[in-house]
């Protein structure tokens, strides 16, 4: 008895509709789908029908139980009826209401399909059935597609096609081969075998619905690093062919639209929702930057609205980039030693000039933020799951994961990551080695653009990058080896590459003036294992401020905190899929990346002992000493948020609602605790008419500083602001920077270790005592005044300005004269 499936397939698309024999609902997975799209096909359906049939039922349990799926695409003709009549449960009919080409009707078929494999074979039989075995003795060979060819070695022709469309045929071929896909000669031949499930992901990827859906196809799976083998197939010509001359015609405008690939409405979307998400994030700063303050940005929110001025003013001024003497006060600082982020620094110098630095760095933060989780969203699409859902899902967790959050405060280094998805595309595709040289030379120019975005992400990203290789390699070896040939010629030109771009502006940071060699951030800086189960500070539901402040180094660096639902989901989606090897890959990443943020000596929890980490051998190397050692965490969450996206990409398949609804409940109870507040913000103080009116020209001549009351250090860094609010007109000691901890010593420290008048003005700051100040420390802070060549000191009105007041009057020997809102100490004054 015939009927319609009502059930809602995840691959079908809007119009389609589904006719078959009806089949209990614990049918087994049928070992081989076969997709026949067909239009206006009632004189030669019936006859492919009967072969196809025959075929596959002298082949035997070779496929076990199989499936014939007949696509129409809107026939005016009996088509339909010639499916319908035979009442074959092994036969199923996907119609569209109208037609649309041969690409819109195997996009229905092909999403249709259940089969482990899936045949796509034209209704004329130009090849026979029984060449059937030759594809599947490819793939059974480590292929994950076998193409029918008429132009390898061994294939054999019968009758030939009209001399004039063999002329546009070779010459459509030639334009595939030269611009979309390489490597196969022959992309059109309408008889191809594929691994089910990629098939799959790669027909609802695709957008044409013309001839050209074949290599569009193709170019997915070669772009997926899945290794497709072309078979010498005997093809005939049948008449009564589909194809018109206007088609060839279109060939050329569909290859543009994949060269230039236009987003679909669910793309954006999700990148509507993105950006929402970002805004929201900070929309206590991001509708009034100039006046707003990120409260746990600490003073990180100053530095770095002072590297996005100070580089739009070398720019402006065309002086150095890489080097400022603004702070350091005479050293100055090394500006690539440093994350000045010329990536995002250089394009935005216009709206620095016109706007601000603090519109800038808003507008670098939220538009980077929300172009992340797109990049994400792009490759989990292209990759993992055919789902856009199951796609945002998993892009959201891995742009918007708790230490995501927490960078987001104050770290565009680590918030900016758009080009890191990117970056992982190029490699698969050099992985799969059908353009090497084209690969390699574009993932070169990537990595130099993600050196000025940021290094010490690239250096992480590159950690995940072997993770991820040494787990799939391990759970597929063959793969492993069909790629390492393509990455041995691909990686040293991509090296060549990006190194050339890059080795003076490197050569400037690790060599130049104000360099060092690493920074040293102590034992405090790796993960405990409860920093990897406990709630964010930030989580809207969840968060405990006091908790995580324990377990981490301050509100910016909370590197884990993804709590012990989410791990739970993790661990319950690696069991559920373990047989895909791409989840094995992805629990071996995000397993050692947890391991190895819990530093060289692992707490082990509810006792006092101490164990060897797995970070302790890495530790002492070249880049890697350098890394606060907790942020290799980061790379769990794109790792989690790519296993999310399996996990629901697969519950959308599920056929039984009941599964569909737990999964998504567990889903939506790992996630809850995760949802993120909005970012504290607080009113920026008003910065002193001094600063802002021009009065401090008065006192500072050319070549001089000016001496803020106390030194600007990275706990304490208004000043920056004030400098950046002046128009970067004068130069001061102190600041808020990396740099070398001094002459014999190039290790590296934040900030300017301070000297005997830095040292005396911090202490009375913090304990708001006035020193006792004698001969011998006037004499000191005279020989500092003169190695900073200085022409004034400044005290704005703070907590214990009466001590910091009295101490000045009495080391510069008479007081200071309040001035626009100010106290100036002049030290022009009887000179």
């Amino acid at each position: 008895m015939s009927g319609t499936d009502t059930a809602e397939d995840p691959h079908r698309v809007p119009g389609s509709h589904s006719t078959t024999e009806s089949r209990p609902a614990a049918d087994p997975v049928p070992g081989l789908s076969v997709v026949v799209p067909a239009y206006n096909e009632e004189r030669r359906l019936g006859p492919t029908l009967d072969a196809l049939i025959r075929q596959l039922a002298a082949a035997g349990d070779r496929w076990g139980s199989w499936e014939i799926v007949v696509a129409d695409d809107g026939s005016t003709d009996a088509t339909r009826e010639i499916v319908t009549l035979r009442r074959d449960p092994r036969l199923r009919l996907i119609t569209s209401p109208r037609n649309r080409g041969k690409g819109h009707a195997l996009r229905l078929g092909v999403g249709a399909s259940r089969g482990r494999h899936v045949l796509i074979t034209d209704a004329d039989l130009a090849v026979p059935p029984s060449e059937l075995e030759r594809l599947d003795t490819a793939l059974a060979e480590g292929g994950a597609a076998a193409v029918g060819s008429r132009a390898v070695p061994g294939a054999t022709l019968g009758d030939r096609r009209h001399p004039v469309r063999e002329l546009l045929a070779g010459a459509g071929n030639l334009l595939i081969r030269w611009t979309a896909v390489r490597g196969i000669r022959d992309t059109q031949c309408g008889f191809k075998l594929f691994d089910g499930e990629k098939v799959r992901a790669a027909f609802a990827a695709s957008r044409l619905n013309g001839w050209a859906i074949d290599v569009e196809v193709l170019r997915h799976f070669q772009r997926a690093g899945w290794p497709v083998a072309e078979v010498p197939v005997h093809w005939s010509h049948r008449p009564g062919s589909k194809i018109r001359p206007l088609d060839y015609l279109r060939f050329p405008r569909d290859l543009i639209r994949l060269r230039l690939p236009v987003p679909g409405p669910a793309d954006a979307v999700a990148a509507a929702l993105f950006l929402a998400m970002a805004v929201a994030l900070y929309a206590g700063r991001f509708f009034d930057p100039a006046h707003r303050y990120l409260t746990d940005s600490l003073q990180d929110q100053n530095q770095w609205e002072w590297f996005f001025a100070v580089t739009a003013d070398n720019l402006a001024h065309l002086r150095n980039p890489l080097f400022s003497d603004l702070q350091g006060v005479p050293g100055g600082v090394n500006l690539m030693a440093n994350t000045a982020m010329f990536g995002l620094s250089v394009p935005l110098t216009p709206v620095t000039l016109l706007w601000g630095p603090a519109v800038a760095l808003s507008l670098a933060m939220t538009l980077g933020l929300a172009a992340t989780a797109a990049a994400w969203y792009r490759l989990i699409l292209r990759r993992l799951v055919p789902q856009h859902g199951a796609a945002f899902a998993g892009a959201t967790l891995a742009a918007f994961a708790p230490p995501m959050v927490s960078h987001a405060n104050a770290h565009p280094n680590f918030v900016v990551l758009f080009m890191i998805p990117a970056i992982i595309e190029r490699s698969l595709r050099l992985c799969a080695g059908t353009r090497v040289t084209r690969d390699a030379v574009i993932l070169g120019l990537m990595a130099a653009y993600q050196v000025f975005l940021g290094e010490e992400a690239l250096l992480l990203a590159a950690l995940g990058m072997l993770l991820f290789a040494a787990g799939h390699s391990a759970v597929q070896p063959r793969g492993a080896r069909a790629a390492l040939r393509p990455l041995l010629r691909g990686l040293p030109i991509a090296a060549a590459v990006c190194l050339s771009l890059v080795v003076y502006p490197l050569a400037w940071q690790f060599s130049g003036p104000q360099s060092y060699t690493h920074l040293d951030h102590g034992p405090g800086a790796a993960n405990s294992v409860r920093a990897l189960l406990t709630f964010a500070e930030r989580s809207l539901l969840a968060g405990d401020a006091d908790r995580a402040a324990a377990l981490s180094l301050n509100p910016t660096e909370q590197n884990a905190f993804y709590g012990w639902p989410l791990l739970l989901l993790a661990l319950a989606i690696t069991v559920a899929l373990w047989r895909r090897p791409v989840v094995r890959a992805l629990a071996v990443t995000a397993t050692a990346a947890a391991a190895l943020s819990l530093g060289p000596r692992i707490h082990v929890p509810l006792t006092g002992a101490e164990i060897p980490g797995p970070w302790a051998p890495l530790a002492g190397l070249p880049l890697l000493e350098s890394v606060i050692v907790s942020r290799v965490a980061l790379i769990c969450a794109p790792v989690l948020g790519m296993l999310l996206a399996l996990a629901i990409g697969r519950l959308a398949r599920a056929r039984s609602l009941g599964t569909q609804y737990a999964g998504l409940l567990a889903v939506c109870l790992a996630l809850l605790p995760l949802i993120p507040a909005p970012l504290r913000s607080e009113p920026r103080a008003e910065v002193p008419a001094f600063f802002t009116d021009g009065s401090w020209k008065a006192y500072v001549r050319p070549g001089e500083s000016l001496v803020p009351v106390p030194l600007p250090e990275p706990t304490a860094a208004e000043a920056l602001h004030w400098q950046t609010t002046a128009g970067l007109g004068f130069r001061m000691p102190g600041g808020y920077f990396n740099r070398p901890y001094g002459d014999g010593d190039r290790s590296g420290v934040y900030g300017v270790p301070l000297n005997w008048t830095a040292s005396l003005l911090k202490d009375v700051r913090e304990t708001g005592v006035a020193q006792v100040i004698d001969a011998r420390a006037r004499e000191e802070t005279r020989r500092d005044l003169a190695y900073w060549r200085a022409g004034a000191l400044v005290l704005v009105p703070q907590p214990h300005d009466g001590p910091l007041r009295a101490t000045v009057d009495k080391l510069v020997g008479r007081p200071g004269t309040w001035v626009a809102g100010v106290w100036v100490w002049d030290l022009h004054e009887g000179s």
